[in-house]
Formats: C-alpha cells, structure tokens, sequence
C-alpha cells in the first residue's frame, strides 16, 4: 500500500457515500434507439472501492453487430450467446442496490435501460456515477476525458481496449483512487438518478443506424460559430484505421444524438466541424448515405469517405493524437 493510500484510508470516511458500486461497461451495436448491447461487464466493490468480484457475458443482439472492428464481435461469435432477457436476472443481482459506474455513464445506462424495457423487466438502478463528471469534480490535470487517459494517470494498464470485461477492470481500479480523493478532500459525488423505463414500443419499421425523424419545423437553430481547429488537416479518413485531429467533418441529415452535442463531441476530440463539403473534407457523416442532399451528392464526386453516425461515434472513442499542433493566430477584432 501507498504513502497516499494510507493517508487516504486513515482519514474518516463519509456517511454519505453510497454502500457499494456496480462499474459497468457494455460494448454495443451503435448509439441509437434500437441498437443492442453484445457484451457487458460488471465490477461489483465496495463502498471504500475495494473489489468484491466481476462478472463477464456475451449477449446474442439478435442484428448485425455494428463497428466489428471496435468491439471485435462478429456474428458467428455472437450467435451462441444468451439473448438479454437470459442474462437479466445475472445481471440484476449484480446492480442491485449499488450506484452504477461508468465512464460517460448516461450511454451505458441508457443502453442498459432500453435492454431491460425490452425484456419487460425493471432494471433495478436508482442512481448513476459518471467517472469524466467525477474526474471534473477533483479537478484531475488530464488532457482529455478517455478512458485511457484517466487509466494512464492513475497507472493503470489497459490490455484490451474495448472489451467490455477488461474496460470495466480498468474503470474499477481507476475509480478506487478517485472514491478516495473525493473522500479525502470531501467532495461531493455527481450522483444522477436513474429512471427506469417501463415499457418499450419497436421501431415500427427497421430503422437505419442511428436514424430519427426529423424534428417539427421550427426546431431549427443556427449554427454556433466555433473555434478554430489547433491542428492541421491530415486529409481524408481511411477505413480501419482511426480518426485523427485536424480532420474536417461534415454532417448531413438527422441524427440520434443532437446535432449540436455531437458537433461538441467531434470538436472536444480535436476534429473540424465543416459546414459545408469540399474536396478538404475528411469524411461526411450521415445515416441516408442514398439520399440526394447537395453534401451526399459532393461527397460522392469529390470521393469524400462516408459514414454512419454510430460507426463515427464509436470512432470518436479513439481519435489518434496529430502529428503536429498549429496554435490559431487571433483575429484583428478579437480581445
């Protein structure tokens, strides 16, 4: 044990903190309404952090497994796995009465939220943590909110990025530290509540990845205007190998995260948000790649790669470093 650790243990623990963690991780088909879950992973520890045992499946998604190259989960791997309602019961004894945690916690418990909808059972979560909201909480100097990041500032080492079971080992002993420092400097946890849903209508027809309908008129907002991107144009987005700083994005279409959240989300990584599609576009991302909007159309003259949202968003999750930094000069009006 650590110098730190013994300070952190000897100092009185708060009453207020919850009585045990459930630290999840599930790997999925995509983001949107209808996509699965097709591994999960749960770290069960108690209420001083300390891990009291782990539990790992494989969940048949009963549809194409989505980013096969994130999450390494084929069809043929997949197809002898329980379905969700089989591993509910499992997986229910392992969240009762712990607050859930997760590294951007608002997905894995939404995916977590619509699986058990759909089996028609509750899902037994009062209350979420969030690591990159806790993270903020201590103030920890990172440079970005990955996982990986927070993993490398604790010293821990990931093996397999992406699965669920090792993601989810990395999360609980990066987490362990953190419960302590909170504890240490008496910080208030970020404690969401969590409301189950309790009833699930399918799509009524089979929606494309990451679709939703287009909002009612008037729903339109102006574009906020951005700053400008510190690293410079690698060029155009290839298959298989990841997103990298500096690369331009456009969008086109409707898309199941909010426009502007996701634009925030490709900005926080390092890439440009274009608003238009040029022959300096890196990829367009869009979940009607058939239709016969002007930026579709340009892209598919120009050779512009094309993605799904959820493919894109999944890719977010790792966007390679730039190879150089350029620092933006101000404009003459700026103070």
């Amino acid at each position: 044990m650590t110098m730190l650790d013994d300070r952190q243990t000897a100092a009185p623990w708060p009453a207020a903190y919850p009585q045990g963690y459930a630290v999840v991780d599930v790997e999925t088909t995509g983001l949107a309404r209808d996509d699965r879950i097709v591994s999960a992973a749960v770290y069960r520890l108690d209420a001083r952090g300390d891990v009291e045992d782990h539990w790992y499946t494989l969940v048949n998604p009963e549809r194409d497994p989505g980013p096969v190259w994130i999450h390494g989960l084929t069809s043929d791997v997949l197809e002898a796995a329980p379905l969700f309602p089989e591993v509910a019961a499992q997986l229910s004894e392992r969240l009762s009465g712990r607050v859930l945690v997760a590294h951007n916690a608002a997905f894995d418990w939404s995916m977590i939220a619509r699986e058990y909808a759909r089996a028609a059972v509750t899902a037994p979560v009062e209350q979420r943590l969030c690591t990159i909201a806790l993270s903020k909480e201590l103030r920890l100097p990172l440079p970005n909110h990955k996982l990986e990041s927070l993993a490398a500032h604790f010293g821990v080492v990931q093996q397999r990025a992406h699965h669920a079971l090792d993601d989810a080992r990395v999360l609980a002993e990066a987490f362990r530290p953190s419960l302590h420092a909170a504890a240490r400097d008496g910080v208030r946890l970020p404690l969401l509540e969590c409301r189950p849903l309790t009833e699930w209508y399918d799509s009524p027809v089979t929606p494309r990845s990451g679709y939703r309908p287009a909002p009612a008129s008037g729903s339109w907002r102006p574009s906020r205007k951005r700053p400008a991107c510190p690293y410079p144009n690698p060029g155009r987005y290839e298959s298989d190998k990841p997103l990298m700083q500096g690369m331009r994005v456009a969008f086109s279409g409707d898309t199941s995260v909010d426009r502007e959240l996701l634009e925030d989300r490709a900005v926080e990584a390092g890439l440009h948000v274009a608003t238009g599609v040029s022959r300096l576009t890196s990829l367009l991302v869009t979940n009607d790649p058939d239709s016969a909007t002007s930026k579709t159309v340009k892209a598919k003259s120009f050779g512009t790669p094309i993605l799904e949202e959820s493919a894109f968003t999944h890719l977010l999750r790792d966007v390679a470093p730039a190879r150089t930094a350029t620092v933006p000069k101000p404009s003459p009006s700026s103070e």
